[in-house]
């Protein structure tokens, strides 16, 4: 019994330390929020069922079934193991600048459309889908929604990324949750970009702007080919 409440402190400290360290600072109450309920509700449902299967058969069945089930989920550790977070760097790169606006906003302003402008050679099409992939899960993941890549009909070189946020203030927390893993994820695409910087533009999304832009091919084709009729303009 002291061995085994020894290796219960133990594992619950490593749980408690993983479970924050492997979250950026930004999220790390909800994700501890989720963790704490699946844990307890772990605990919970587990009572209940060995409580049955202890009422069904006797305690020593269900104890010698709990301790296969221990040695079982030891096994299948060596299998499936969690993604590994030693490699991601989440610490806040604050690199993103601060908007410049005529207009003041409030915080509750919603909702507010952001648009960042590329120029790319129309060759490496598939190459810089893929690359956009990366970062649409970065904006999706920190507050983004409707999502899209678009392409000028004008200029095949033209792409612009467009994402909706819910408000203002919650465009501000998008600086504070960008991490040093981001910015590569951003670098990358950035790489396909031939200017001196991008084009970022935000606005209210009531503010209807009409534009010759079109959707960008996406996904990007399963072909390895980086020819420029990957991003011939499709009509819907």
């Amino acid at each position: 019994m002291v061995m085994g409440g020894l290796a219960w402190i133990v594992i619950m400290s490593s749980l408690n330390a993983g479970a924050q360290t492997a979250v950026p600072a930004w999220v790390r109450a909800r994700a501890l929020a989720v963790y704490q309920l699946v844990f307890q509700g772990g605990t919970a449902l587990g009572s209940a069922l060995w409580g049955a299967v202890a009422s069904k058969f006797d305690l020593p069945t269900a104890f010698m079934a709990s301790g296969f089930g221990l040695i079982l989920g030891l096994v299948l550790t060596s299998r499936f193991r969690l993604a590994a977070g030693e490699t991601l760097d989440l610490t806040p790169s604050v690199h993103w600048p601060e908007p410049t606006i005529v207009i003041e906003r409030l915080p509750e302003d919603a909702p507010v459309l952001v648009t960042v402008e590329y120029s790319i050679d129309p060759k490496q099409a598939s190459e810089f889908a893929l690359a956009m992939e990366a970062l649409k899960v970065v904006r999706l993941r920190d507050g983004g929604m409707n999502w899209g890549l678009y392409q000028d009909s004008a200029d095949p070189s033209r792409v612009v990324e467009s994402f909706v946020v819910e408000s203002w203030a919650e465009h501000q927390r998008q600086h504070e949750r960008v991490t040093q893993t981001d910015l590569a994820v951003e670098e990358a695409v950035r790489s396909f970009h031939h200017g001196e910087s991008q084009g970022v533009t935000l606005g209210l999304h009531d503010r209807v702007q009409k534009d010759l832009i079109i959707p960008f091919p996406y996904p990007p084709p399963k072909s390895s080919s980086s020819e420029a009729d990957h991003i011939r303009p499709e009509s819907r």
